[in-house]
């Protein structure tokens, strides 16, 4: 009987490492890529628009719904770019454009072929409770804000700055309290890029400091603080609106939908003079207005036949057009022109 249990043992043992080899290096393991669910991992910015498409997609044809995960745009672009097999991710969504690292990363592990697809626009936006004061920053104080270290005297020191009005007397006399994504977050990597390297940009000694060190300025004008005054929140946007209806005097980055669809509990801060909303930031006006994208595995795209389906429902006017229900959420759309070019592109 011993000897028996034991052969039984040994057995399972075998065939469960030969299971866990079949998922090894992003190969398929249950089915073939014609028949894959699609896997959809990404920005936080992205996701409500996408999971949404994902609903509708699921209910108006006979695909499955794809899963979609968000990781923030640098946690979806590492699992985007780690294989081709059929249980790997199919797109990987994003508020800023992939990395050269990032595409590196995807040819090392054989994802040469991905398509980049517009999907909108959207802003960054500085909110806080409608029970809090009003906020009307620049793109320098938003540095003096939030940057790690900041030039005073002619010599960079870590930031000392803990109340707003110590940097302008104009602004309410509030500790200094940002709730924000973290750093895998694409909005992350954008705020620095449209708010604190510009705000950088504005002392005379650091555009200097560009032109000598490159490596060191972007240290200097893009490094956010981890003193406690900035705080990160994860990749669950909505929680910082919890956070700011529990604290009146604390502010919140987010993406412009989250505002659009809590209007009602936050208002926005002015940004150099300009209010985010539709119309500004379709226009670029302003200042912190991105793109946002779906990359596409060409691989997946030939060979799963749910691909093209789910596309040509999240491009269509039902989902895009001027009363599509991706719009009624909150995403600035692509023109119709544009539309049209991202539905040739796949």
């Amino acid at each position: 009987m011993t000897h028996r249990r034991s052969i039984l043992l040994l057995f399972i043992a075998l065939t469960s490492s030969l299971a866990l080899a079949s998922c090894s290096d992003g190969e398929p393991y249950a089915q073939d890529m014609s028949e894959a669910r699609i896997i959809i991992a990404g920005s936080s910015t992205v996701a409500p628009f996408v999971t949404s498409a994902a609903e509708y997609f699921g209910v108006k044809t006979d695909y499955d719904t794809p899963v979609v995960e968000t990781t923030g745009t640098g946690g979806g672009f590492k699992i985007f770019c780690q294989g081709n097999g059929a249980n790997s991710s199919s797109i990987a969504t994003a508020s800023r454009p992939v990395t050269e690292s990032e595409r590196q990363l995807c040819q090392s592990n054989g994802v040469t072929d991905f398509i980049e697809l517009g999907f909108g626009s959207d802003g960054i936006v500085f909110m806080n409770s409608l029970a809090g004061p009003e906020f009307a920053l620049t793109d320098r104080e938003i540095y003096l804000a939030l940057a790690a270290e900041i030039p005073v005297d002619g010599e960079l020191v870590p930031n000392p700055y803990q109340f707003w009005s110590e940097i302008n007397p104009a602004l309410p006399n509030l500790r200094i309290e940002v709730y924000g994504p973290p750093p895998t977050s694409g909005t992350r990597d954008a705020l620095a890029e449209l708010a604190l390297k510009q705000g950088a940009l504005t002392f005379p000694e650091l555009r200097a400091l560009k032109g000598e060190d490159l490596p060191r300025f972007r240290e200097v004008s893009q490094v956010i603080r981890t003193d406690g005054r900035w705080l990160d929140a994860g990749e669950n946007d909505t929680q910082i609106i919890q956070t700011l209806l529990r604290n009146s005097g604390a502010l919140g980055v987010a993406g412009f939908s989250y505002l659009s669809q809590s209007g009602d509990r936050v208002k926005p801060a002015r940004i150099n003079g300009v209010a985010p909303g539709f119309e500004t930031i379709l226009s670029n006006e302003y200042p912190l207005s991105r793109s946002l994208y779906l990359y596409v595995k060409a691989e997946h795209l030939k060979a799963n036949p749910a691909m093209r389906a789910f596309l040509e429902e999240t491009y269509s006017d039902a989902a895009l057009g001027d009363i599509g229900y991706l719009v009624e959420k909150g995403l600035i759309p692509p023109t119709e022109k544009q539309r049209e070019e991202i539905r040739a592109a796949f």
